[in-house]
């Protein structure tokens, strides 16, 4: 099969993936193999071929916004049969024993690994994952639109819901990316007043035009006070800029699995019971709840299709903000 092979981590504008001939995954008995379809570009994606993550396994194949086929199965596998579409998420398996799975915070195990980090992902023809870690994919999202709601639709579900917010407030949104373009909408529905931060009038433009009552930049001071905010941008930085922007008692997420770091802040901006709170991986549940949801909305997701070959380039663009929403790698 051909796939994008990460051998060794370096800066994207190196160009580290190479497109080479790889053997075709054999699925292990309660596996599925899935012929992708298409893959969405993340910034996970991004730092784990930079080597801002750990790596545990290389050679490796980044990806893990993985909507596909299912071309063959193990001799358990059940649940699903030959041609049915399928999406493979970040979360590609844990213990199942823990105290935190049995609690339900599957995304705290010690022992989960996940798609494009420990296995082999989708920037590729084929890949492999457990049937019980695979999700149906809605009727009404194509391959390339359906496959933002993988991660970012999922990860900013969750932070949504980490976020504390609530139908009536005041919700910020700092970055403009692939998450924030499908979170504002179900904020919106929910029946929140979204502000959104970011430099780039691109994004500001599609905030815009999917409801956001301001857009501005991350140092503005937003019409209302907030009770709530996401960051979905990188950048330690951003947080005393919430934390600004915040009323009493309001929570700040952040969404990223990467970020730089927080400068040292006075005391006076987390003072009066604002908090500040990450948001690790996700659940089945989360992913679940979020595929249910979004015909319901419906969320429209926004994509810019490259080719698998310029996979290197597509990172890129990502790195630099210039995808205006989500980037989706298209499989040959």
């Amino acid at each position: 099969m051909k796939a994008a092979l990460l051998l060794k981590a370096g800066l994207i504008e190196t160009q580290p993936l190479v497109l080479t001939d790889y053997p075709v995954p054999e699925p292990g008995p309660k596996d599925i193999l899935i012929r992708v379809k298409a893959c969405g570009l993340c910034h996970t994606d991004l730092h784990t071929v930079e080597g801002d993550l750990t790596l545990p396994k290389l050679p490796l194949i980044p990806g893990h916004q993985i909507v596909g086929l299912v071309e063959g199965k193990g001799k358990e596998a059940r649940r699903f049969q030959k041609g049915d579409r399928v999406g493979i998420p970040w979360l590609h398996s844990t213990c199942g024993k823990c105290e935190y799975c049995r609690e339900g915070n599957e995304n705290l195990c010690d022992e989960a690994r996940f798609t494009g980090l420990h296995t082999d992902g989708g920037y590729a023809q084929y890949c492999v994952v457990g049937q019980d870690f695979a999700c149906p994919i809605p009727k009404e999202y194509p391959d390339l639109q359906a496959a933002p709601l993988l991660c970012a639709g999922i990860i900013g579900y969750r932070a949504l819901r980490l976020s504390g917010v609530k139908p009536g407030d005041q919700l910020g949104l700092y970055g403009f990316g692939a998450s924030a373009h499908i979170a504002i909408q179900v904020a919106i529905h929910w029946g929140c007043e979204v502000y959104v931060f970011t430099r780039s009038e691109v994004h500001r433009s599609l905030a815009r035009s999917l409801g956001a009552a301001w857009t501005g930049g991350a140092e503005d001071e937003p019409s209302k006070k907030l009770h709530s905010a996401i960051l979905f941008a990188p950048d330690g930085r951003l947080v005393h800029d919430a934390l600004r922007s915040l009323r009493k008692g309001g929570t700040v997420a952040l969404a990223g699995i990467h970020m730089s770091s927080i400068p040292e802040m006075a005391y006076s901006l987390i003072y009066h019971e604002r908090g500040v709170r990450s948001v690790a991986n996700s659940t089945r549940r989360d992913a679940t709840d979020l595929l249910s949801l979004a015909p319901k909305i419906p969320i429209r997701t926004e994509v810019e299709a490259f080719p698998l070959a310029q996979a290197n380039q597509a990172l890129g663009l990502l790195k630099a903000s210039k995808i205006q929403a989500a980037g989706v790698l298209t499989i040959p």
